[in-house]
């Protein structure tokens, strides 16, 4: 059929890869924050994941399964970890996991980093070089006035800024539903274009030649353990991409 079909095939299967991870993700983390309260006015957790899936186009179906589990005698105990790793040249990682098995992670993990002569490192190994922020993004004209409204309530912001008519809100995860109070409060019905809270290098690096290939693998493994939700890394990639 050529070589248009094959390129097509390829798309059409990371696609679904990807759709899968999110739904399989989405599905842990639903049912995480309902676990003992599936109730979305009352939680307010619950009803921020609710969102953020639904604006990421997470089927219903998906969801209210997930809500469903939470509500039944199911005991299944998810646990929200993370680890730090150390790559090729100066590269580090810093992996989130949401995991039922954590000894069936750890043994993951370690096979990934054991593949490219690399290893998972302790607690703090690699953590203090990256900045742990909630990012919070939306459309508005409004900006300034948000800035001055956490202010006056004592919230402490680490930037903020405009581009393009988006605002963007970093600060400190512990504020994240303070900041949303604030947001939502001010512009109701906010649709949120920036969701999540992460880790985020305070410097990167530039990788070449072998260390550029073996990075590449290894983030391209940890991406597909199912059990891990997001991989953050210091690696330029920007004129890669």
């Amino acid at each position: 059929m050529g070589r248009a079909y094959e390129v097509r095939k390829a798309s059409i299967q990371k696609n679904g890869a990807i759709k899968a991870k999110l739904y399989s993700t989405s599905s842990k983390e639903i049912y995480l924050v309902a676990k003992g309260n599936p109730d979305p006015e009352s939680n307010v957790r619950l009803r921020r994941t609710l969102e953020k899936y639904k604006a990421m186009q997470v089927p219903n179906e998906i969801i209210n399964r997930a809500l469903d589990k939470a509500k039944g005698n199911d005991d299944t105990n998810y646990q929200e970890l993370t680890y730090e790793g150390f790559g090729p040249g100066a590269s580090t990682f810093i992996i989130t996991t949401l995991t039922d098995k954590v000894n069936r992670t750890v043994s993951y993990l370690r096979e990934v980093f054991n593949k490219i002569g690399k290893s998972l490192g302790v607690t703090n190994s690699v953590s203090y070089n990256y900045d742990h922020l909630t990012m919070i993004g939306f459309v508005s004209d409004l900006g300034d006035d948000i800035m001055m409204e956490l202010l006056d309530k004592g919230i402490e912001i680490k930037n903020l800024e405009t581009i393009d008519g988006e605002v963007v809100i970093s600060a400190s995860p512990s504020d994240d539903s303070k900041i949303r109070d604030v947001i939502e409060n001010m512009i109701p019905n906010v649709k949120y274009t920036i969701d999540e809270i992460g880790w985020y290098p305070k410097e990167k690096v530039k990788l070449t030649g072998d260390d550029l290939e073996q990075f590449k693998i290894a983030l391209r493994l940890l991406e597909e353990i199912d059990d891990v939700t997001e991989v953050y890394h210091n690696v330029d990639l920007d004129e890669e991409e």
